[in-house]
């Protein structure tokens, strides 16, 4: 197990909590059931992700939403103004809450280990949210309210929980990347971030756009590299000394050596990393080689 601290919990409860929620975020949270959890993104005008969450219910007018710590301040403030007479109260939970990130065995200790993605087991006052694999081992996002025991399993690092992270594909927002992407940069519509069928929603209408009319230009690739990439560093082609092609999205450690990252960028650079090799930071910068996803793109919704 690893303590989360990078992670916060923004608290949205009321009666008009889920309503409020549905009208902000890029997920289905009216038919969300109190066994499922969900990735969600909360968006600008443009589109353009300002948060991404794991987001589910502890009873039904009580949300949770699971954040980086570094942008969950200013994304509270942002929601919050939106909330207005909605019967709803928004607050910064983090300090009421422990996360931990389960991996392999762990899991098994306190509930069932082969449940799917996304999934949600409450135990007692404990709750599990199953999460997408990485690098082939099964992963949980563990909360519980402050104080309560933490289950027995041997300390996993932050950096390797990060890793498992980068190795599953998903990329969460974080302050370096605010606004830098829509949804399907970071395909997010691939990995159920993006409902299409719900309502509206800030930046819900460039997000169709996006999907529907073939105008996708920029994806989400798991990239090795043995130079130690950052979030936010640019990403370029060999041949392209002035214009950047990606954005490193996420970055970690590879347990063996190296690093490994979610990097997205521009898909004609991806198709072409055979002829025109891709690197980091500049375009005499180290090496970029992309790996396979773990998941397939759904070109079409």
């Amino acid at each position: 197990m690893a303590e989360l601290t990078n992670l916060g919990v923004i608290r949205a409860c009321g009666e008009d909590a889920v309503k409020f929620l549905q009208g902000q975020l890029t997920q289905d949270v009216v038919s969300m059931d109190l066994t499922q959890a969900r990735l969600a993104a909360f968006c600008n005008a443009k589109g353009r992700m300002q948060a991404s969450f794991i987001v589910f219910k502890r009873s039904p007018d009580d949300v949770l939403l699971v954040c980086s710590r570094d942008i969950l301040p200013a994304t509270l403030k942002r929601l919050s103004m939106f909330v207005m007479r909605a019967k709803a109260k928004l607050s910064d939970a983090s300090a009421e809450f422990s996360l931990y990130g389960m991996v392999g065995s762990a899991i098994e200790k306190i509930a069932e280990s082969d449940r799917p993605a996304w999934a949600k087991a409450d135990i007692g006052d404990e709750t599990l949210i199953y999460l997408p694999s990485g690098a082939g081992q099964a992963r949980a996002l563990w909360c519980a309210p402050a104080g309560t025991p933490v289950p027995p399993a041997p300390t996993l690092a932050l950096e390797t929980w990060q890793w498992l992270e980068v190795q599953s594909g998903i990329a969460m927002i974080t302050q370096p990347i605010f606004e830098a992407f829509v949804p399907q940069m970071l395909n997010y519509e691939s990995v159920g971030g993006v409902n299409f069928k719900k309502g509206c929603y800030p930046g819900q209408e460039v997000v169709a756009r996006s999907q529907f009319r073939g105008t996708l230009k920029r994806r989400a690739y798991l990239a090795h590299t043995l130079a130690a990439p950052f979030v936010g560093q640019e990403v370029f082609q060999a041949h392209d000394t002035e214009q950047p092609c990606g954005l490193v999205a996420a970055a970690a450690p590879h347990p063996s050596g190296g690093f490994d990252a979610v990097v997205s960028m521009q898909t004609s650079a991806a198709d072409h990393a055979a002829q025109a090799p891709l690197t980091l930071g500049s375009a005499t910068g180290a090496a970029l080689t992309l790996q396979p996803l773990p998941y397939v793109l759904l070109e079409d919704i």
